[in-house]
């Protein structure tokens, strides 16, 4: 295999041409970074944390990979990945993911220790997920720690501390990756249960659609308590007006279990996610007196 054909699998690997995953965990960390700068993020800031999504999503594609390369091959949405076809061996994986995640420490470095020391425990938590779902019941809880852990590291970059506030919404976004997760887990529900794998599809079983439903209930719920302790405004809540509206969406999608309506809820979540940092940004920037650009 030429070199050039080899970057093209390894991009394929830390899914490149499927950014949903880089999305998911953006919107939440810069809608941290937003608040914890009170509208004002420093833009490397912004920029550092855009890099390091995208290189620890990546990383946690190659690990994920890894550890399931032996069920991959068994179920029809992840047969055709790299691993599964035999395309490059379980070492390079490794290797890539090794790679992207000391690239990310790397881009931290010049920010401030407490956000050095939040970062050690992040790539663990990544890279131990995979084999949740070998015996635990919920291992989309486990994920949404790994997909949360983006936010005390913003406010901890932008404050060089992590007030309460910041776990808070840690523990609230873990409920939305519940969500979106399940719907995720939903598509390869059958596949899951004859390769005696665990998800959150599996465990709610046939109340599946109302615990996604609840759960976007308890995180919008969240956020609006945030608000209200933070002193938001009308176009904070518009943002989660229109999240709620996107997660009504979903649920025409999903209450059937199609397995193309719940992957398209799970894509749709980008929109999701969007809608808070939006509104966010849009109700940080009227109370602000200035945006300077610092560096």
């Amino acid at each position: 295999m030429s070199f050039r054909a080899r970057l093209a699998v390894y991009a394929r690997l830390v899914r490149l041409d499927k950014p949903i995953g880089i999305l998911l965990l953006l919107w939440p960390t810069l809608s941290a970074l937003w608040i914890a700068a009170d509208g004002s993020p420093r833009w490397r800031l912004v920029l550092i944390f855009a890099a390091g999504t995208t290189l620890m999503r990546s990383a946690g594609c190659a690990v994920n990979d890894w550890a399931d390369r032996r069920f991959d091959a068994h179920v029809q949405r992840t047969a055709a990945r790299p691993l599964a076809t035999g395309e490059i061996a379980p070492w390079e994986a490794l290797a890539v993911a090794a790679l992207l995640a000391f690239a990310a420490f790397l881009l931290i470095l010049p920010v401030n220790t407490t956000t050095i020391l939040l970062s050690l425990p992040a790539p663990v938590i990544a890279f131990v997920y995979p084999f949740f779902k070998r015996f635990f019941v919920l291992p989309q809880a486990f994920l949404g720690i790994a997909f949360s852990f983006g936010i005390p590291m913003a406010f901890a970059a932008a404050l060089d501390a992590v007030p309460e506030l910041a776990w808070t919404m840690l523990l609230l976004n873990l409920f939305w990756v519940i969500a979106y997760d399940t719907e995720y887990a939903m598509v390869d529900r059958d596949d899951d249960l004859r390769l005696g794998l665990k998800t959150s599809a599996i465990t709610f079983g046939r109340f599946d659609v109302a615990a996604i439903m609840a759960c976007y209930g308890i995180y919008l719920a969240g956020m609006a308590a945030v608000g209200v302790a933070k002193g938001f405004g009308a176009l904070y809540y518009a943002g989660l007006s229109a999240a709620a509206a996107c997660a009504l969406w979903h649920w025409t999608l999903v209450r059937t279990r199609s397995r193309d309506g719940c992957f398209e809820a799970f894509l749709h979540n980008h929109w999701f996610g969007l809608a808070v940092f939006v509104g966010v940004v849009l109700d940080q920037a009227v109370h602000a007196a200035a945006w300077p650009r610092r560096w």
